[in-house]
């Protein structure tokens, strides 16, 4: 008799996963992971919609965190030049032009370490000004305290984005100037003021599978799942400690965007950077597999990304539409 894989995760859903449990789930042939992610994926979502979100990068340059993948790091040679905050009339006039495109989320994004207060009403005004347009409002700040947290959610932020990028045991290969603890008390922090959760991780920065396993192992054992879970593939930037990174595997890949549909069932995931490098059959197997949100535009922060065209193209090769607010 079949396995009812439509039951798995609910059941569950007052347990802890473990790493030996998710590594059998991913390791399953192939086709029995898919099928099993997609029946879940099914149960949850409309199978043919797809969340369009825009990402704008509002502050550019000049972290002075060292995350090996970055580029708008202070300790990377990279080229970046390190810009003053947009105005909040500047990001408004882009939250219209990228709902004018179909998106129903607007991302905000700064290169700092944390917020400084100086800049908290520039924020909020922001969100308010995205919100007044009936765009979801997502923010990614870096750090954040549980009074700025509190800040961003008495303004109105839907979601906040702080992804914890890989293993809590790969992390310092990947960052040195925070701790992967930190990373985990922003959640907690965002969690505690009211907002949503949208939080992910990078493959290809040279980890085990283990490691990518583990990560989503971490995010599905929060004491809620993030709401939003982007998974990205490592797109090596010039100047960057991981400039020369090896390609991840696409099958591999592939497998984690199941694995993230099977622990977290009713959480968007979203694949994020990496897909100018994904061709359409890889990203039709995403979408299969559980993947349901992507950034549209050609420009992630300072990474290169698809466009409209091609992604019109494609979406609607695939029968995908977007999903609507």
């Amino acid at each position: 008799m079949p396995e009812d894989y439509s039951l798995t995760a609910e059941s569950r859903k007052l347990q802890r996963w473990t790493l030996e449990e998710a590594r059998s789930l991913y390791e399953r042939p192939f086709n029995d992971h898919l099928f099993h992610a997609h029946t879940l994926h099914r149960a949850n979502f409309d199978p043919n919609r797809v969340q369009l979100s825009k990402l704008l990068n509002i502050k550019t340059g000049g972290c002075p965190e060292d995350c090996g993948y970055c580029s708008q790091s202070i300790h990377h040679l990279s080229g970046v030049k390190a810009s003053k905050l947009m105005t909040p009339e500047q990001a408004v006039e882009e939250a219209r032009n990228a709902k004018e495109s179909g998106a129903t989320r607007y991302c905000m994004g700064a290169a700092w370490r944390s917020p400084k207060p100086r800049d908290e009403a520039t924020i909020v005004a922001m969100v308010k000004g995205v919100k007044a347009l009936g765009l979801e409002t997502c923010m990614t700040l870096g750090m954040l305290s549980p009074e700025q947290a509190q800040t961003f959610a008495d303004a109105g932020l839907d979601y906040y984005n702080h992804n914890i990028d890989t293993s809590e045991r790969f992390y310092p290969e990947v960052a040195t100037t925070r701790t992967f603890k930190e990373r985990l008390e922003t959640l907690a922090y965002v969690r505690e003021a009211g907002m949503k959760v949208c939080s992910g991780g990078i493959l290809g920065l040279g980890e085990s599978e283990d490691d990518r396993i583990d990560m989503l192992v971490t995010l599905a054992n929060l004491p809620t799942p993030p709401e939003s879970v982007p998974i990205n593939m490592l797109i090596p930037m010039k100047g960057s400690k991981l400039a020369d990174a090896a390609p991840i595997d696409p099958i591999a890949f592939v497998r984690i965007v199941a694995l993230a549909r099977v622990l977290m069932p009713r959480s968007h995931v979203r694949l994020t950077a990496g897909r100018s490098s994904m061709s359409d059959e890889m990203q039709a197997l995403c979408f299969y597999a559980g993947a349901n949100s992507i950034f549209i535009g050609d420009t992630l922060l300072t990474a290169a990304n698809p466009g409209d065209d091609r992604d019109s193209s494609l979406l609607h090769r695939l029968g995908l539409t977007a999903e609507t607010a």
